[in-house]
């Protein structure tokens, strides 16, 4: 197998990732009303009549009779309630699903945005889910959900879309395109099939306008094209699948280090616009990039960083040489046409090195050529760099090569007696191999031409001189210095190869060097920190990092630390972030500077800016170090776009949270305020008119509950401060038991509360007031779940490492995969042992004060008998050792 028919190593790990997952299968439409929910409706029907277990998981039928009809005959998965705001929300059950493992599941709406409170924000994440499980899933989407295409449809709907689904979704799914035209969803919706007669007038008249339906029409069938035409590519790639499969196109535009390749990246650029294609601008890299000066590196990166301003993926390719290189690059990117550029040159420049174009035209196949002219001739640029002092190299390399030959010649005179004069000549070929491949093909050239010489002055008679008696032996030195130049070229092919091998491994190096302490940040300052810290190690330079802010920029990060920047610097800085362009010393603008400044450029816009220079004041950046950097440049915006993601992202569940305890505390208070109060009111006026100790009681009682709310939502309080003020002593476990159900007897006057205690408990280092609360608030829990007349049960066990000090009743249990939620703030689990009346703050209460103390507290499910067991698990450290063992009194 050759590397061109090798299956490639990407694409098999990406398919190997699949194994084991389940399949997501998207109805995409232009618009609500197309038809995608019955489209999934049907086939997921079908696909259950053929014998596959399919299930319901979520579906909206928006009050249309024909989807309902189509719902009847599955099984449906009721939903899940979440209390927000005062309301209840039904959300799909997860874990119900999970728990049922179908093979199918349906799920409508994917961009869907779920309840707060739910384990994920986004239904698209719950999708994900059920695929890591196994499970295949069928689901709907409206193009203007799709994430990279929200400014394309605002642009012309003038509605911003909240709700969007990542375009990798997309790209891992199979895309079913539900298409009608628009005319005929126009139709429907004024016969009120999509939307109420009220609803439908006002949608006429703004999102489903004609135009706008045509519109997302364009845009659903396009990116369905493109994601099935980035699939096959996959398959194409895995499976080792010659040809270039022109079902799309996709274009390359190769470029050089030239000032016409400019012109080259914008032809590129109109072209893949009018044919709605991706584009990737190439470089090939071969040995002659050796002889690159610094303009020449300068005007190639220039040309590049265009081609990435104008839409196009960049590449640099290493390769022998440029037909082979862009031929390979073609091949795998499965291009279908190939821009390139045409130089005037000479005949004889032709005859000698041939051209590119003709070889590239003859060998590449089924591929377009796009052949633009160019008035720049190369054969001036090619004698001035041939004649640019140095080009030859130092002349070092060649007194070691004339070196070489002379001891060769030595050598040679040494064995002369033994040897023949053939075997001699073959001698002389070493320091020819050694010169060209270790200083390059023209000193393997002049290595060759003096071991000729030599060989015909001091072994070919008559020797000391340059005469040559014998014609046989005029065939040998032309012999031997035939094989000295192939060898040379040879050997210097290798090096050039070697050396190109290398730069890229050290490069590559770099790269993933790079990656991984961005990658190990946890904090956008430990970033920024990251990026400036190797920049300035990888380039040997000093970097600073700005971010945009209302005064203008904000160094973040330094690298030497950097106390501030001269106000030239800011300006320059400023204008990177605000032209999305390099600016300062080395750029086109305010090159007073002495600092160069990069934007970093993400989809969001500029998100900030990277600035180095030199301690000598030169410029910053070397011609061969501009490749690295924009990859450094690439790697920082990802990862910067990616850190203030998830920044934004916790501000957002954070405000979620707020909103969710909001709304639970507003709940519970509204109830367990109302219900007290409503109590005390009406013994109140009884009591006016039949005083009673029973009515007495009915005060006291309530009074008490309404104590211990306030209570708990103080130390709820404290607890979130970390305010709790801790008085540790030794304490009896047998005692702080005692004084706990002693305190709740009132509520607890339905149950049996049995003390399971060892005799042999000893004393714990413990604060015994939040030890109290503790046990008050895990004994109110049980009362108020368990079942009428049932005992409650308070055990506790010594073992190896620690006391576990338990409270168990008979109830309901907690839900499986549950407890660990129970413990939340304000969390009430169907099923579970917090699904009654209560604020939702005592058990969150008793984890915050076992932590507080050094306690663990665990929830599970007791099995005989069955009920929810809370265990607190006293380690070994706050256990008081070496006390006499005691009975229970």
């Amino acid at each position: 197998m050759t590397e061109t028919d090798r299956p490639s190593p990407e694409a098999l790990l990406r398919a190997a990732a699949q194994e084991g997952r389940g399949r997501l299968k998207i109805f995409l439409g232009a618009a609500p009303g197309v038809g995608k929910t019955w489209e999934m409706l049907t086939e997921g029907r079908q696909r259950r009549e053929s014998g596959v277990d399919v299930i319901v998981g979520v579906v909206e039928t928006h009050g249309r009779r024909e989807t309902e009809a189509l719902v009847h005959g599955h099984e449906i998965v009721p939903r899940r309630q979440v209390e927000h705001a005062g309301h209840s929300l039904g959300e799909m059950d997860i874990d119900a699903i999970l728990e049922r493992h179908p093979a199918l599941v349906l799920v409508d709406e994917l961009a869907h945005t779920n309840a707060p409170g739910s384990r994920h924000p986004k239904r698209y994440q719950d999708v994900e889910e059920l695929l890591d499980a196994g499970i295949d899933v069928y689901s709907t989407l409206n193009i203007q959900h799709v994430e990279s295409l929200n400014d394309v449809v605002a642009s012309f709907t003038r509605v911003r879309v909240r709700e969007t689904v990542p375009d990798s979704i997309l790209e891992q799914a199979e895309i079913e395109v539900v298409d009608i035209p628009p005319d005929e969803l126009i139709e429907r919706l004024k016969e009120g099939k999509v939307y109420i007669p009220h609803e439908a007038t006002r949608a006429l008249g703004h999102f489903f306008s004609k135009s706008n339906l045509t519109a997302l029409r364009e845009l659903a069938l396009r990116r369905a094209a493109q994601a099935v035409d980035a699939q096959m590519l996959e398959h194409l790639r895995a499976n080792a699948l010659a040809g270039s499969f022109a079902v799309g196109e996709r274009i390359v535009v190769a470029v050089n280090e030239h000032a016409h390749a400019a012109g080259l990246v914008r032809a590129g650029k109109r072209l893949a616009d009018a044919l709605r294609a991706p584009w990737t601008a190439v470089h090939i890299e071969t040995q002659r990039d050796q002889q690159f000066g610094d303009a020449d590196r300068r005007q190639l990166a220039d040309t590049l960083a265009l081609a990435s301003r104008l839409g196009a993926s960049t590449a640099s390719i290493p390769a022998g040489n440029v037909v082979e290189g862009l031929r390979g690059f073609a091949r795998e990117a499965r291009a279908t046409q190939v821009v390139i550029g045409k130089s005037t040159r000479s005949w004889w420049f032709e005859a000698r090195h041939g051209s590119v174009v003709d070889r590239l035209v003859r060998s590449i196949g089924d591929v377009a050529i796009h052949v633009l002219p160019s008035e720049h001739t190369d054969n001036k640029a090619d004698r001035s760099r041939a004649h640019r002092h140095g080009h030859w190299g130092p002349l070092s390399n060649y007194l070691y090569s004339l070196l070489m030959v002379a001891a060769m010649a030595v050598v040679g005179r040494l064995l002369v007696e033994a040897i023949d004069l053939g075997n001699i000549a073959l001698l002389f070929l070493v320091p020819v191999m050694f010169a060209a491949a270790s200083f390059g093909l023209r000193a393997g050239l002049f290595a060759g031409l003096s071991a000729s010489l030599a060989y015909n002055f001091f072994f070919l008679p008559p020797t000391g001189t340059l005469t040559v008696s014998n014609p046989e032996n005029v065939i040998s030195i032309l012999v031997l210095l035939g094989v000295a130049v192939v060898t040379s070229q040879f050997a210097a092919r290798v090096r050039a190869q070697a050396d190109m091998a290398g730069s890229s491994a050290r490069q590559n190096a770099a790269l993933a060097s790079f990656s991984r302490q961005l990658t190990a940040a946890v904090t956008q300052d430990e970033l920024v920190q990251a990026i400036c810290a190797e920049v300035a190690r990888l380039l040997d330079v000093r970097a600073v990092l700005l971010v945009p802010s209302a005064n203008g920029p904000d160094l973040r990060a330094a690298f030497p630390p950097e106390d501030r920047l001269e106000q030239i610097e800011l300006a320059a800085a400023q204008w990177a972030i605000d032209n999305e362009q390099p600016a300062g010393r080395g750029s086109a603008t305010l090159t007073a500077s002495d600092w160069l400044f990069h934007p970093l450029r993400t989809t969001r816009g500029v998100l900030g800016v990277l600035g180095i220079a030199r301690e000598d004041t030169r410029d910053p950046i070397r011609s061969d170090q501009v490749p690295l950097l924009m990859s450094l440049l690439d790697q920082a915006s990802i990862a910067f776009d990616r850190m203030a993601l998830e920044e934004e992202n916790l501000k957002v569940q954070a405000v979620g949270e707020r909103d969710r305890l909001r709304s639970a505390l507003l709940s519970s208070v509204s109830h367990d305020l109302r219900t007290p109060l409503t109590t005390i009111l009406s013994a109140i006026q009884e009591m006016r008119k039949h005083p009673s100790e029973g009515l007495l009681e009915t005060i006291d009682a309530e009074a008490q509950r309404l104590n211990r709310f306030v209570a708990n939502l103080l130390d709820m309080a404290r607890v979130e401060a970390g305010a709790l003020p801790l008085k540790v002593e030794a304490t009896d476990l047998f005692d702080a038991v005692a004084g706990a159900v002693h305190d709740t007897r009132t509520s607890l006057h339905d149950h049996v509360v049995e003390v399971d205690i060892v005799p042999d408990i000893p004393l714990v280092r413990l604060d015994p007031v939040l030890l109290h609360h503790c046990l008050i608030n895990l004994l109110d829990n049980a009362g108020r779940y368990a079942d009428p007349g049932s005992p409650i049960v308070i055990r506790c066990r010594r073992m190896p490492d620690a006391l576990l000090l338990s409270v168990i009743d008979q109830g309901p249990g907690i839900p499986s995969g549950q407890e660990k939620r129970v413990f939340e703030t304000f969390t009430r689990l169907e099923g579970s042992d917090r699904v009654r009346h209560g604020t939702g703050l005592g058990l969150a209460i008793v984890k915050g004060f076992a932590e507080a103390m050094g306690l663990s507290v665990e929830a599970s499910n007791n099995e005989d008998p069955w009920g929810a067991c809370f265990t607190l698990r006293i380690p070994k450290s706050l256990i008081i050792a070496h006390l006499e063992s005691r009975e229970l009194p």
